[in-house]
This record gives structure tokens, C-alpha cells and sequence, in this order.
């Protein structure tokens, strides 16, 4: 849904443009994944900047077993490139997909109307409410250039009042399955 919700709605504002993405939440790295099989679907050159306090260790990638899920040529290679490249340094995976992974906490976080988008995919606000405040979604608004897109999965009435309150303009959308509603906001 981050790329139905999100990349979708800034590839229609920017055309063939490249596109900067900032993920909140590296995790397991599906998202950079997923983007990535875009990318080179669609023939779209991105900049994906993953941020991640506390990346998951090689044993833990492995027990997730990912790579046997992908039917694509080169897929499982691919996936597991994206968690053995360095941390701190932009990557070329691609020529059409650069990544970049910050080990970083997220108020840490300089950047300045630098991301297209934000996945804004952290714990949710009843597991790690920290992340779900008005210091870290004014860091997202910051970070954003001007009509960037921040998409997440959460759909709380608070979470969407601090987006409010830091500037941005809120939508609701549908949600992935198992969640009936997400969250889209852009900077105005």
C-alpha cells in the first residue's frame, strides 16, 4: 500500500522525475525491496534512504526465509544485498535504485525538504508512542520538500491531529488488508 498510497501519488505530481524516499522503520527491508521491483518495472530512478536505530541481525533475516516467497529472477539475491551493503553510504543496486541505510534514531534525523516520500512505517503508537509525536512528525515535515508525501500505516484520530498541528494537510485512505484505514499527508 506504501507504493499504491504513496510512490503512485508522487510519480503522477513529478512524471519521470527521479524520486527521493525516506523510510522510517528499515526493518526487514520489504519496502526497499518492493520499491525497488518498481523501479525497475516502471523504469523510475529512485533514492531510498532507510533509517533504522536497531538494523535486524543476519540470524533474524535468515529465520524470516523472505526470499523463498519471491518468484522474480534474482529476487532472493537481490533482497539479500539490500541488509549486506554498508550502513552510512549511498549504494547503487541498481541503475535505477540507490539506497542508502542511516543507522540513526529517528528525532536524529537533519534532513531538510530533501524526500518526495516518507514511508513512515515505525512500531505503532501504542507499542513505541515516542515515535508518534509532534518532535518526530515536525522532523518528517522538515525533511520533506514542498508537495511531498508522508504515508503510514496508522489511521489513529491523535496520530492524524499531530500531523494536523505540524502543518500538514491529512487524508484518510484504505487500508492494506487486516487494517481498514491508513493515513496519506503532504506538506502544503
Amino acid at each position: 500500500m506504501f507504493i499504491k498510497n504513496g510512490l503512485e501519488e508522487v510519480k503522477a505530481g513529478k512524471g519521470n522525475a527521479p524520486v527521493s524516499i525516506m523510510e522510517i522503520g528499515f526493518g526487514t527491508g520489504l519496502n526497499a525491496f518492493i520499491t525497488l521491483m518498481e523501479a525497475e518495472s516502471s523504469g523510475l530512478h529512485i533514492e531510498y534512504t532507510g533509517i533504522e536505530a536497531y538494523p535486524i541481525t543476519p540470524e533474524e533475516l535468515k529465520e524470516l526465509n523472505y526470499t523463498d516467497t519471491f518468484s522474480e529472477k534474482n529476487a532472493g539475491q537481490i533482497f539479500k544485498l539490500l541488509h549486506e551493503l554498508g550502513w552510512e553510504d549511498r549504494h547503487e543496486v541498481t541503475p535505477l535504485f540507490y539506497l542508502n541505510k542511516k543507522k540513526q534514531f529517528f528525532h536524529e534525523i537533519t534532513a531538510e525538504d530533501a524526500f518526495d516520500l516518507i514511508y513512515f512505517d515505525a512500531f505503532g503508537a501504542r507499542v513505541q508512542p515516542e515515535l508518534w509525536t509532534e518532535e518526530i512528525f515536525g522532523i518528517m515535515y522538515r525533511s520533506l520538500k514542498r508537495e511531498g508525501v508522508l504515508v503510514t500505516y496508522s489511521a489513529k484520530g491523535s496520530v492524524r491531529r499531530v500531523m494536523q498541528t505540524v502543518g500538514f494537510q491529512v487524508e484518510r485512505l484504505e487500508g492494506p488488508p487486516g487494517k481498514r484505514e491508513m493515513l496519506r499527508a503532504r506538506k502544503i
